[in-house]
């Protein structure tokens, strides 16, 4: 079981500029806890706190199981963010390559596969797809194996239709793992979520999460899933 992540009491300035102050929030194991709030409130700044790219002003980033958070947490970017002179079997990669560690190639190609791109593992990024990049990227994330994973708004740029198959590899590979997804996309948060919260306001705070029914993916047909981007879009109007 991987742990669970409780954030408490975090403050943060920029330039002197109060960003957040004071939040706290717990984040459930083998979860998809969904962030949501408008540009410039902090949600990438938290993200980056949690893993550990930036400190806070004050505060604490625990795991629920009372280990060192350090090189159990992977990062996907909202930018693929794929080397450019590097083939997509070396970039999935990456991170054991950074680091100085034997890259294991088999295993990358097989997670190409998972993600249907095992015909592509030799081409560079120049010659992928939006949602090829992304794929190449989703398989970066899950060549790394952490049990907490952190997503940036990783599929904001990609058609509708690639979206959904995205948000489908996504839950199926992430699954029994703590996630937190940043996204300004209520759709995609009732989709993915087992639960969301919203930071907004100046310095911004986080609203009460909400919790989801049934079980992610959920199909876009379900019924209740306009109900529920229904009330998180009223709640975003009210923050």
């Amino acid at each position: 079981m991987p742990p669970g992540i409780e954030l408490r009491g975090l403050d943060l300035r920029y330039a002197g500029a109060e960003i957040f102050s004071g939040l706290t929030l717990i984040l459930p194991p083998a979860e998809f806890s969904v962030l949501l709030g408008p540009s410039g409130a902090g949600k990438t700044s938290l993200l980056r706190i949690i893993a550990g790219l930036e400190p806070p002003d004050a505060g604490t980033v625990t795991a629920t199981d009372n280990a060192p958070l350090a090189g159990r947490v992977s990062y996907m970017a909202q930018q693929d963010l794929l080397l450019p002179w590097a083939s997509a079997l070396k970039n999935v990669c990456l991170g054991a390559r950074l680091r100085g560690e034997p890259q294991n190639f088999a295993r990358a190609q097989e997670l190409l596969e998972q993600v249907g791109l095992p015909h592509r593992a030799s081409a560079r990024p120049a010659e992928l797809s939006g949602g090829e990049r992304q794929r190449v990227a989703l398989a970066r994330t899950l060549y790394e194996d952490r049990p907490v994973v952190l997503m940036d708004e990783p599929f904001s740029s990609l058609d509708a239709i690639t979206r959904v198959r995205m948000q489908d590899l996504a839950a199926k590979f992430l699954a029994g793992r703590t996630v937190l997804l940043i996204t300004h996309d209520p759709f995609e948060a009732c989709r993915l979520g087992h639960s969301f919260t919203i930071l907004s306001g100046s310095p911004a705070r986080l609203a009460v999460p909400t919790r989801l029914p049934g079980i992610p993916p959920r199909a876009p047909d379900e019924d209740g899933i306009l109900h529920l981007q229904g009330e998180l879009l009223r709640q975003l109007a009210q923050s």
